[in-house]
Parts: C-alpha cells; structure tokens; sequence
C-alpha cells in the first residue's frame, strides 16, 4: 500500500516531534503493509510553512535515518495545501506543495467549518495550469456533509477525492463515517491514506479500512485501486483510472469466466 497523505516529518507541523516518534511511525506502517509513505507536512495555513525545498531537505534526512535502522520504507516529498488567498499562484511558484514534486498533483485542504469565497474559481485555475488538485478529506467537512453535490461539481471540474482511512472505520464519528461510505458508494473518492499524525492515536494504518472498503464496494480491485493504483499513479504524475470503468472491467471479467464456467471451459 501507498500512503498518500502523512505528517510523518518531525518538527514540521503538529506531527511528531522528535526523531524517535518519526522512526516510531515508519515502523508501524511498515508492520500494517505500507511500503511508501508521501510526507504531507501542514503549509499555508498561516501556522506552518513548508515550502517543497525544506520538505524535500527533510524527506532526504529522514530517508537517511530509516535506512540506518533498516526500515523498508521509501518516503516521498509532498505538502498538504490549505486553501488560502493566490493558492494557485503559490502552488506553481514552489511556495505551495506538489505530491512527489510532481507538478501534475496537489493535496488542497479546506476549513471544516466553510468553504472559502472563490474556491471554485482558484482550483480552476489550478486545473487551468494542468494541476489536478486532490481535495483531503471531504468527508469530514461539515459543508460536504450536508451537501455531497458541491464535492460532485468539484469531481465533475476535475478534481480528485482524498478520505482519510480513520473517517472509513468509524474512529472520527457516525457522521464523518456515513459520508465517507457514501461517497465511496457514488465513486467520489480516489484515494484513501492515512493522515497520521503520531505512532498511537493517529497512526500510519491502511489495512482495516482496506478491509472495509472492499466490503463496501465488494470488490477486493477497487478496494486496492484506492490504497495502491492510484497513489502510484499520482505519485508517478499520471492519469489515474475512473472507478467507474474499473467496476465495469470487473464485472465484465466476472461476466466472462461465468460464460466460461457455463461452456465447461
């Protein structure tokens, strides 16, 4: 598995805070299946600022580390941008963060209580520029909760869906857990990661919501298209597949060895 989304960098952000805490959760993703981890620290927040070539500077650190301690664990340079005033102007200059520098995808995250006047028209511009910005966890924006069609109309512009795997299982309430499996149901999400934080309460772990999303959807392909395919796919900056056609792929494949079971082939 591919984690898209992760505070792993220490000092950074409100992530860990030491070396140790930082080693603490590589090791724990390791243990649940992860073998790549894209460093998500907080920027443009009016709290933290991280531009690329820090991120970048403490990706090569850490890599460093974890390689001393023999981590099988490959990090990647990345940033989780909030949305602010000239986002797409800070974006394109490097003040902003693109996943694996990219230049193809951003990580845009919105107020929980709003959404900014004038966000359409900045991941406009944004795609305008060929940035496909991937919207983090949507489901636990209360504006999206109450109305899924403002997250579609994004969709619909070309914009990606990013849930965190923690709002799957259930550990962020009812109400974030209920979106998050609707939206899954209506094929607007891309990507689930883990959003961690810290080696405990927030930790870097993929497998149980991997579970439970090829239950929701039925499908173990889909379930690994969300966790694997396509976070390989934006890491690598290319086109990921609809989820859409990839249901229809496997119901054909399925449809196909039923007519190959029923000719005795």
């Amino acid at each position: 598995m591919i984690d898209l989304h992760c505070h792993i960098l220490c000092n950074m952000d409100d992530g860990p805070d030491c070396m140790e805490e930082t080693v603490a959760m590589a090791m724990r993703a390791v243990d649940d299946g992860i073998h790549v981890i894209v460093a998500t620290p907080h920027t443009l927040n009016g709290v933290y600022e991280n531009p690329f070539d820090r991120v970048v500077r403490a990706v090569r650190q850490t890599q460093e580390i974890l390689n001393q301690n023999k981590i099988p664990l490959k990090l990647a340079p990345g940033g989780e941008n909030h949305f602010c005033t000239g986002l797409s102007e800070k974006i394109l200059n490097g003040h902003g963060c693109f996943v694996n520098g990219n230049g193809r995808y951003a990580l845009v995250e919105f107020p929980f209580h709003t959404l900014p006047v004038g966000y359409r028209e900045a991941l406009f511009a944004l795609s305008m520029q060929n940035v496909v910005p991937i919207i983090v966890h949507p489901e636990r924006s209360i504006p999206f909760q109450q109305d899924l069609e403002l997250l579609a109309e994004l969709v619909a512009m070309g914009c990606l869906v990013q849930l965190t795997a923690m709002s799957v299982t259930g550990e962020f309430g009812k109400r974030t857990m209920r979106c998050a499996h609707e939206l899954l149901k209506q094929n607007l999400a891309h990507v689930i990661a883990s959003d961690a934080h810290s080696s405990e309460n927030r930790a870097p772990v993929l497998s149980a919501a991997m579970e439970a999303v090829a239950d929701i959807l039925k499908s173990n392909v889909l379930a690994k298209a969300l966790f694997s395919d396509n976070p390989r796919r934006i890491m690598e900056g290319r086109d990921i597949a609809p989820l859409a056609r990839i249901t229809s792929d496997v119901r054909r494949m399925s449809f196909s060895r039923k007519i190959k079971t029923f000719l005795g082939e």
